[in-house]
């Protein structure tokens, strides 16, 4: 078995790396040395896709690395607030805050999700993963409505903006520091199948642009509209309440066990390829964090010995652990092909609804 999983994992590898390598000799020479500033060596992406720990790594590591990038942004903009009273700003910086303290509760889930399963937790621990995400998106909708108090004291007791060039300045940090940890996050929450490091990054990209918001804000005041400062505070937390409700309807989708009905097609697609399968059915298949745990019902011959039904179930969830990289688990449940088909399921028949 452990030979047959190295095969798996070598030739899923193969394949993945064939694929992106001609991706990367596109990029190459247009800004490749930046996105290799933010990988690290020594593995591939399949491999973290096929290897439970190493997709753990990899994500605590990208945490990591956003989690000191933006608290230098978010410092940085923090001096800048001080000196200017750009309403404007202050949204955008504590809009990094926030950014930047997601990456606290989905550092504890990867680190949890490192636990083996036991017998109060049979299916592991990758469900804290996609707390972790509900927990993010209750924090982008608390800083929006931060956001519009700030927008409000501001517009019924106006102050003066000033430091214009500053707050320019640290518009321009929040978007280029912003820009660069969402890239990231979305890299690699995509390397390692994770719908929450994905929404992160996501939401940290939407940061870059409202920090591009601010300064247009600086531009209205420059020209003479005080209150460009306020209104723009004001579109920031709209967009960051449009992001929340993208986000949470991801994560509204991961809890409800929802997946693409292409995975299910795929399975069933797969099964059938296999020599010796006559039907499929029932299949069922969730994510728990950025592992995918499945089970599948196959139809194979009735007069076949135990150990040759075993065989073809093996071979069906050897094909699928190819099929679908994140796949860490898949239970296959063998139905013998019978003339009457209901007599092998008369017992629990009147179980099933």
């Amino acid at each position: 078995m452990p030979d047959e999983q190295s095969n798996h994992l070598d030739t899923a590898t193969e394949q993945y790396d064939h694929a992106h390598n001609h991706n990367e000799d596109h990029v190459g020479r247009r800004g490749g040395w930046i996105t290799n500033l933010f990988r690290p060596g020594g593995h591939s992406h399949a491999g973290a896709l096929l290897d439970a720990a190493m997709a753990n790594q990899r994500g605590i590591w990208a945490l990591k690395v956003s989690l000191v990038g933006l608290l230098i942004t978010a410092f940085l903009q923090v001096g800048v607030v001080a000196i200017s009273g750009s309403v404007a700003l202050l949204a955008d910086t504590l809009h990094n805050f926030s950014d930047a303290l997601t990456a606290i509760p989905l550092w504890l889930a990867f680190s949890l999700a490192r636990r083996s399963r036991d017998r109060r937790f049979t299916y592991g621990y990758g469900r804290a993963e996609d707390l972790a995400g509900v927990l993010i998106v209750v924090m982008i909708f608390a800083s929006a409505l931060v956001i519009f108090y700030e927008t409000y004291r501001k517009i019924t007791d106006p102050q003066l903006v000033s430091n214009l060039v500053w707050v320019a300045a640290a518009a321009l940090i929040g978007f280029a520091g912003n820009e660069l940890v969402a890239a990231f996050r979305i890299r690699v929450g995509n390397e390692i199948g994770s719908a929450a490091l994905v929404s992160d990054g996501k939401h940290a990209r939407t940061d870059g642009l409202t920090s591009l918001g601010v300064l247009a804000g600086v531009i209205g005041v420059w020209l003479g509209y005080p209150l460009a400062d306020p209104l723009v505070g004001f579109i920031i937390g709209v967009a960051i309440l449009w992001i929340g409700w993208g986000a949470g309807g991801e994560m509204w989708l991961r809890m409800m066990d929802a997946v693409d009905p292409s995975l299910s097609k795929r399975i069933d697609t797969v099964a059938r390829s296999v020599e010796g399968v006559i039907d499929v059915h029932d299949i069922a298949l969730r994510w728990l964090g950025h592992r995918q745990r499945g089970e599948v019902h196959i139809v194979v011959d009735g007069e076949l010995p135990t150990y040759a039904s075993h065989r073809i179930a093996e071979e069906v969830r050897h094909a699928l652990f190819h099929a679908l990289p994140a796949l860490v688990d898949m239970t296959v449940h063998i139905d013998p092909s019978e003339s009457n088909p209901d007599n092998s399921h008369n017992l629990t028949a009147h179980h099933r609804s």
